[in-house]
């Protein structure tokens, strides 16, 4: 059961990282940048951090609605597969300015968004 809460999951994330990725790369205009992959990171690191703050201190998920979301949904939509090898295709192509921005933007605002969206669900759910 939980392999196929965790498969249907990660489908539906991974369509969803395809349409945001694509409508942010669109909106930015920007052929050699990363920001589809930007995005979708920061949203995806905010819900999963608002997320485990209300699992972790107010209970609000099961075991498999746990999987379903944790590991399926935001699996599927979060791309740091993709973002390690758009970063290293930049260094390849002597874009190290552009590879080194967005490293310092997936960490920064990655973590930054984790540790945001888990004090947002604290003052929203005391």
């Amino acid at each position: 059961m939980r392999i196929a809460l965790i498969a249907l999951g990660g489908s539906l994330g991974a369509v969803l990282r395809y349409l945001v990725s694509g409508v942010a790369q669109q909106v930015s205009r920007s052929s050699s940048f990363p920001i589809g992959t930007l995005v979708v990171n920061v949203i995806g690191c905010f819900t999963i951090g608002f997320l485990a703050e209300l699992a972790e201190n107010h209970g609000l998920f099961t075991a498999n609605s746990r999987m379903f979301v944790f590991v399926g949904i935001l699996g599927g939509f979060t791309t740091f597969s993709a973002f390690g090898n758009e970063t290293i295709n930049l260094f390849r192509q002597t874009e190290n300015l552009s590879a080194i921005a967005n490293i310092a933007g997936h960490v920064v605002l990655c973590l930054g968004a984790v540790w945001v969206g888990r004090a947002v669900a604290y003052m929203i759910w005391r």
